[in-house]
């Protein structure tokens, strides 16, 4: 007999988890919060005592990745992902940039070289372009150098339609973390983050502000020395 929200054995007849405490009739679609705005990313009113960071983007909608454009963005996005690895080894030594550079140009090489390419592509890395890099520091100890688009979790998983930059894992044991917690991108050079209906919530502790819990699907910037918190692990970013 075996938990179905945390996978732990379980004596025969027990009646709640003795590792999450969850009742063994339990399932993880019982404990799902349904989502009361799918896709809304309009701002929040809050009071005006604290800012609170929502920011609106305008989102057109995902479309239908052809076999041809997923072979492109497949190329695109293993070398930013070697991009950020660059990123990570050089941190701190004004080599990054040039490492950076060079495969961002491959990037742009791979984008060509798919079939039915004509140009490569400008909107691959905007913010790597313009040199909106962030260190994501985890509590696990796991560093990642971030621009564009990603997913955080501990099995980071996009939905059909949907294309990322990165796709960050987390090695949490204690399973807190959602298999898909949170989403980021970046909006006017700062970062921002989008908690995806996780099991335990996200939240912001910024530097000049209080926590702050993120309501699921809405967006909050997240400035250079603030703490996320997901549920038992946390990150910083800089």
């Amino acid at each position: 007999m075996t938990c179905r929200i945390c996978g732990a054995d379980l004596p025969e007849g027990a009646m709640f988890c003795g590792e999450c405490g969850s009742s063994t009739s339990a399932t993880p679609e019982s404990r799902r919060r349904p989502d009361p705005r799918p896709g809304d990313t309009t701002a929040i009113e809050r009071p005006a005592r604290r800012n609170s960071g929502v920011v609106s983007i305008p989102v057109h909608g995902f479309r239908a990745v052809g076999d041809d454009d997923a072979r492109a963005e497949a190329g695109v996005a293993r070398v930013l992902d070697e991009a950020a690895a660059s990123a990570s080894a050089y941190a701190g030594d004004e080599r990054a940039d040039a490492a950076i550079a060079r495969v961002l140009d491959a990037a742009a090489s791979s984008a060509l070289a798919a079939p039915g390419a004509t140009a490569p592509s400008t909107d691959a890395a905007p913010s790597a372009r313009s040199g909106s890099r962030f260190v994501l520091a985890f509590s696990t100890g796991e560093t990642r150098t971030v621009f564009g688009t990603g997913l955080i979790g501990r099995r980071p998983l996009p939905q059909p339609g949907e294309a990322f930059d990165h796709l960050v894992q987390i090695a949490d044991r204690t399973l807190s973390v959602s298999k898909t917690h949170l989403e980021f991108g970046e909006h006017e050079g700062e970062l921002w983050i989008a908690d995806r209906f996780s099991g335990n919530g996200t939240i912001v502790r910024r530097p000049d502000d209080g926590a702050l819990r993120c309501e699921p699907g809405r967006r909050y910037l997240v400035p250079r020395g603030s703490l996320v918190e997901l549920a038992e692990q946390s990150f910083t970013v800089a």
